[in-house]
């Protein structure tokens, strides 16, 4: 392979808590001219700190770790997934939930070149789907018989899933449109929204106070007075999201 422009290098991370599997990963990665090696972690909290910060095109994340592992990562991260989330681990017990998730591949150790190979060529499709998709907008179209009506993000409350739809919450008037919370989720942008359930998305614009109940469990308050429920799962994301 010849002379590879930057811009169309393969951004790698990758975050292992154990050298000697980091250290391999390196080795396969390194002598190719058409990946940039952007870095190592060591914990998913450094991971946290440098996906967020210099933003790579592929992960390759452990699952195990102290403190912070993978699923750990993926559930902060929110919005704010990479294009291709590859996991590593020694254990197949979490393939199932990697793959609900988000995770694009799961490669078990120990792996040999072949399969690393087409680990590596999936995460490099997904990388060129996703550049080759347009901006994200700002609006979001709303199809009703005889009308097409063109929302706004930044008015939006909140959003919530309703059977095949999403529900937009905008004041006290409400808007069905035709797609998942997970691909709206996908589409908005992790600086203004957060999911905080499986089944709700806010504007974190619009929270005026988090409420606690006898169990422990959280509430956001938005400021039109809308009380919803926060998952555990969500939990430690959007406390983050709000800086506490």
């Amino acid at each position: 392979m010849g002379t590879v422009a930057p811009s169309e290098r393969l951004r790698v991370l990758v975050v292992d808590d154990e050298p000697l599997a980091r250290s391999n990963l390196v080795a396969l990665l390194r002598p190719r001219p058409d990946v940039e090696l952007i870095g190592e972690c060591d914990s998913g909290m450094q991971a946290l700190t440098m996906i967020r910060s210099d933003r790579p095109d592929v992960v390759f994340l452990d699952v195990q770790m102290p403190e912070c592992d993978g699923f750990d990562v993926l559930e902060l991260l929110g919005a704010e997934l990479p294009p291709a989330i590859v996991f590593v681990t020694a254990y197949d017990g979490h393939a199932l939930r990697a793959f609900e998730v988000g995770a694009l591949d799961y490669l078990l150790k120990p792996f040999d070149d072949a399969r690393f190979e087409r680990a590596l060529d999936r995460a490099r499709e997904r990388w060129r789907q996703r550049a080759d998709q347009p901006p994200r907008s700002d609006r979001l179209v709303v199809r009703s018989v005889g009308q097409v009506l063109f929302v706004d993000t930044a008015t939006i409350d909140w959003i919530e899933a309703d059977d095949y739809y999403a529900c937009l919450h905008i004041g006290s008037r409400t808007h069905l449109l035709r797609r998942s919370l997970n691909d709206l989720e996908r589409d908005l942008n992790p600086a203004v929204f957060c999911r905080i359930h499986r089944s709700t998305i806010v504007r974190l614009a619009q929270v005026e106070a988090l409420e606690t109940d006898a169990e422990g469990e959280y509430e956001v308050v938005l400021r039109t007075g809308v009380k919803l429920r926060v998952s555990r799962r969500y939990r430690r994301g959007l406390l983050e999201r709000l800086c506490l």
